[in-house]
This record gives C-alpha cells, structure tokens and sequence, in this order.
C-alpha cells in the first residue's frame, strides 16, 4: 500500500472519507459490545480517533511490537478472554459487510467465514462435508484440495489457546494450524457461506472499494 502507508496505518486508510476500519467497526451487530484491537505500526494514530469507545462498543488495545502472525495476535488477547466466551476474529483491512457478521454472531459452534475463491493459493483452503461441517484447513497450499477459503473472519473460543500453532519458516503463527488441530481431535467447525468480502490489499482497492459501496 506504500506510499499510502508510508504515515498512515493500514487501516486508517480512508474509503469514501472513513477510516476501513471505521467501516469494519460500524458493520458488526449491535450484540457486540467490546472490541480488542491488536495494533502496531503507527498504533497512536487509531487509538487517538477510535479512543476507548466507539458507538456503545468498548474498545481495548493490546500492542504487537513484531509481525509474528495471526496467532501470536490473538494469543496476545488470550488474558482478556474469558472462559468459554466465543469471540469473532476478523482483520482491520477486509470488508465483509453487516450481514456476514450478522451470520457470525448468530453462530452456537466455533465456525469460519467461507468464500470460493479464483487462486485459493494465496489462502487458507477449506475442506467441508455434506453437513457444512469443516474437516480440514491448509494455510497456502501448492495444490488446493478445494476452491473454498477462509476470509479471515472466525468465531472462535478460549479453546482455541490450547493448540498453540508452530513457527513457519517465515517466523510467523498462523491461527490456521491452531484450528487445524482443533478440528482433527474432534472440535465442530460449521462453514459460514459469505456474500461479500473486498479484501483492501493495493491502492487501486481503496478506488474499488468506493464504486462497490456506492452501488451497495
């Protein structure tokens, strides 16, 4: 996103005027009434605008120094998660829009987002059976089982903290290994069919994102 991100963080890029996450935080229901937000690189400038609550919604901060991946994240969050209590994990820079976390918070088991995707590739690639039910997750593989993928947005619950994933080459945690774990030794994930999901990756997306929302 350079230039763009050079003094601005990611998600506090503007898509008709408004911060994305902004967009992101006025999509969730009503039901959801806290927020934890893990940040990083130029974290003041989303604290200083978001502060600690936004629309009736309290919102905590908790600070990665290093990119060392999505479950190191949510670990971080791990101390403010209380027991049994289900949460939704999603990204600051994808737009899923309000019905698709609707479906979420609506959700009686841990389940994921899904989406069938062009070059499942570049994400995390989903196997279900005939119930809807998830029984595999790979992170990237070089030969996708299916074209169905993870957009990222999870509902999840403290359990998830009991399958600590493993170290990549690259450094990182991916929460997907965790879930993969949770899966084979018998946990239930259900497969949430998503109508909409606009990933922000390059600054043509910002202009793209614009034409979509107006015409939504």
């Amino acid at each position: 996103m350079r230039p763009l991100t050079d003094s601005t963080p990611k998600p506090m890029l503007k898509i008709n005027g408004k911060p994305i996450l902004e967009h992101i935080l006025d999509s969730l229901p009503d039901k959801i009434d806290r927020v934890i937000l893990v940040v990083g690189y130029l974290h003041r400038q989303i604290r200083d605008y978001f502060g600690y609550y936004y629309k009736n919604k309290k919102i905590d901060y908790v600070i990665q120094p290093d990119k060392l991946g999505t479950f190191h994240a949510l670990e971080m969050c791990k101390d403010m998660i209380s027991e049994d209590e289900q949460f939704i994990v999603t990204y600051a820079d994808d737009l899923h829009g309000a019905d698709n976390f609707k479906k979420c918070s609506e959700s009686e088991v841990c389940a994921i987002l899904a989406l069938e995707a062009e070059d499942p590739k570049k994400f995390g690639v989903i196997e279900i059976d005939s119930d809807g039910n998830i029984i595999g997750i790979e992170e990237k593989p070089e030969n996708p089982k299916t074209n169905l993928v993870s957009t990222g947005v999870l509902v999840l619950d403290d359990n998830v903290f009991k399958y600590p994933a493993k170290q990549h080459a690259n450094g990182e945690y991916y929460l997907t290994d965790s879930i993969s774990q949770m899966i084979s030794t018998g946990y239930k994930f259900k497969a949430i069919r998503s109508n909409f999901w606009l990933p922000i990756g390059y600054p043509s997306d910002l202009e793209k994102a614009e034409q979509i929302l107006n015409c939504k």
